[in-house]
């Protein structure tokens, strides 16, 4: 499939005939282009352009292709966009655009959709405080792109109207455009987040120059950003107010293409600020620092502060996803344990939080919410029909219709290994109880033979392979049925494990219980007697015999996919943290796991 072709535009402040003129002519001479995304004024900053406005809004003019637009201020901006926010065609949670006529759309607050393979985000309006209706921003809209920063994946472009303050630090002064030598007049707030963000394309206007920024590194990413500044259509001194890129979306580029870095990429812009504070940080291990800038990614929740109680049209994410979200009472959003319950019913995510799902049918999970009688937060826990009911709907029980059999390698008295669905690496296996246990650790004491079997039988075939095995477990007091995640890792990167859990869990603000055993045995039975069911923990099985454990108490915000989480940094797999980032049809399913029978034969204990 060939790259979307996009055209982007500054400020056009009314003056859609010359920028359509514009753009029929880029059209007819290296088009056709798929869309034109517009950042900066919209609308026009005199009346005497209102006319020409409106003779698109009502259908006497025709937009040439679909445009989308932020700035949604200016002379009649207030009539228009009350007029398309009533319109009963634009009510609902929308992201991809209100429609304002054919072909124009306004991005409204903030958001992020798909547009031919691309991840878009975007902030619409400007920080102003007069309580206007339309042209700014509100708090809500900083948190929502906030929250879609933490989501798996890269965002293509970020359009936004103001431009950041501090991106002309480290930038070559000779490609700086003349009057726009310091970072003044830019918002700090777009700053803070294209820093959370990163996106590989950020596009904005307000400044009436055009600004092609040398790319630049990102914190905690392996992708550099360019920026792009753009002038208003029209302007006197004949600066750049189109231009036209064609980028393969980061979710169909090879790993080598994302983390390509030109020659002239400089440091990130916004870390200049942090250099006091870096260097009260010299005394660390070189390998700290590099740990520190690539692994972990939570750092982010100083950043937010609660203003009111927020949408309650929109729901938490994280917590859906997770079962727990990193902001905590901050969170500006409801953590709505319902929808929760939807997703763990094999709901789409996307469905729950905004009302539609863009992959239609090609999605593979649930487009309606799923109705199984009386709701299992209502029932007694522990009761008899609460435990058959939740093995009817497991994905683990083999005797649930739900269970993915065709991912099951190898089958034990009392556990079993599958691939994992949407696994990080390949090879990705989880022991898994058969019977409908909550954890590993409070399974019969003569179980652990046999899953101590399974463990080094894994363990020899990652070593025949050139990788070692890790092991960890996320135990949840309101967990249903265990799974043990084995995953490998190639032998060269084995030695710093430690070191990443360690720092991954100083982000969090809490520090592992550690020690070291001879062999595995000895090992798990200190698992257990450490083991309170009144509590959640979460603990690794290290390669060189160290095991971390975390007890986590009753009030802790801890991420569900924190294991995961961690490798993927190791690995430089980031944007396969989330298992729905990487899920694969049926039939590959079903290939990959008969050959990993295949290699695994000879390894299998329960052979």
């Amino acid at each position: 499939m060939a790259s979307p072709r996009i055209l982007l535009c500054g400020d056009v402040l009314g003056r859609l005939n010359q920028l359509f003129k514009r753009v029929n002519s880029v059209n007819k001479s290296a088009g056709p282009f798929d869309a034109l995304f517009c950042v900066g004024q919209f609308f026009p900053d005199e009346p005497d352009r209102l006319d020409e406005l409106m003779d698109y809004v009502e259908r006497r003019a025709q937009v040439p292709l679909p445009t989308y637009f932020i700035g949604d201020y200016g002379v009649g901006a207030p009539k228009v966009l009350s007029a398309v926010s009533r319109n009963s065609a634009n009510q609902g949670f929308k992201m991809d655009g209100f429609k304002v006529c054919d072909n124009l759309f306004w991005l409204k607050g903030s958001g992020k959709f798909t547009f031919h393979g691309l991840s878009v985000a975007y902030l619409s309006g400007r920080q102003l405080s007069n309580g206007q209706q339309f042209g700014t921003y509100s708090q809500i809209d900083i948190d929502t792109l906030r929250a879609f920063a933490e989501e798996p994946g890269i965002v293509d472009f970020f359009l936004s109207n103001e431009w950041p303050s501090g991106i002309t630090n480290r930038a070559t002064v000779s490609d700086i455009p003349a009057g726009i030598s310091d970072s003044s007049g830019g918002d700090s707030t777009v700053s803070q987040l294209v820093a959370e963000i990163k996106p590989r394309y950020h596009i904005a206007g307000t400044k009436g120059a055009y600004y092609a920024r040398e790319p630049y590194f990102n914190v905690d990413a392996v992708h550099v950003t360019r920026f792009l500044g753009l002038a208003s259509v029209g302007n006197k001194e004949k600066q750049k107010f189109l231009h036209a890129l064609s980028p393969t979306p980061s979710s169909a580029m090879a790993a080598a293409e994302i983390s390509a870095k030109p020659p002239n990429t400089t440091l990130s812009p916004y870390t200049l600020v942090d250099q006091v504070d870096r260097r009260k940080e010299t005394t660390k291990r070189a390998s700290d620092i590099e740990l520190d800038s690539q692994y972990w990614r939570y750092d982010v929740s100083n950043k937010r502060q609660k203003h009111g109680n927020g949408d309650t049209n929109k729901v938490c994410f994280k917590f859906i996803s997770s079962g727990t979200c990193p902001r905590g009472e901050k969170c500006n959003f409801p953590h709505d344990a319902d929808a929760r319950e939807q997703f763990l019913r094999g709901v789409c995510l996307d469905f729950i939080i905004k009302g539609k799902c863009e992959k239609g049918p090609a999605c593979n999970f649930k487009h309606s919410l799923q109705d199984d009688g009386e709701n299992h937060s209502r029932k007694r826990p522990g009761s008899s029909n609460t435990n058959a009911n939740r093995s009817k709907e497991c994905w683990f029980c083999l005797s649930s219709p739900n269970v993915e059999s065709h991912l099951v390698t190898s089958i034990g008295e009392n556990f079993y290994c599958a691939l994992a669905k949407g696994p990080l690496v390949q090879d990705h296996v989880l022991i898994i109880p058969v019977e409908h246990m909550p954890n590993t650790l409070s399974l019969p004491a003569d179980s652990e033979t046999e899953l101590g079997k399974f463990q080094n039988s894994l363990k020899l075939y990652y070593k025949n392979q050139g990788k070692e095995a890790v092991f960890f477990e996320w135990i949840s007091i309101r967990g249903t049925h265990a799974n043990l995640q084995a995953v490998p890792v190639p032998s060269s990167k084995a030695a710093v494990l430690k070191d990443i859990f360690t720092l991954a869990a100083e982000k969090l603000g809490f520090e592992f219980v550690t020690k070291k055993f001879s062999n595995n045995s000895e090992g798990r039975k200190w698992l257990r007697t450490q083991f309170d069911k009144n509590f959640s923990c979460f603990y690794v099985e290290l390669p060189e015999g160290s095991i971390l454990l975390h007890l986590i108490e009753e009030n802790e915000k801890f991420p569900a996919q924190f294991g995961r989480e961690v490798v993927a940094g190791l690995l430089n797999v980031a944007d396969r943290a989330d298992w729905r980032n990487c899920t694969i049809g049926k039939d590959e399913e079903t290939k990959l796991a008969e050959n990993f029978k295949k290699r695994f034969q000879v390894f299998d204990p329960s052979q």
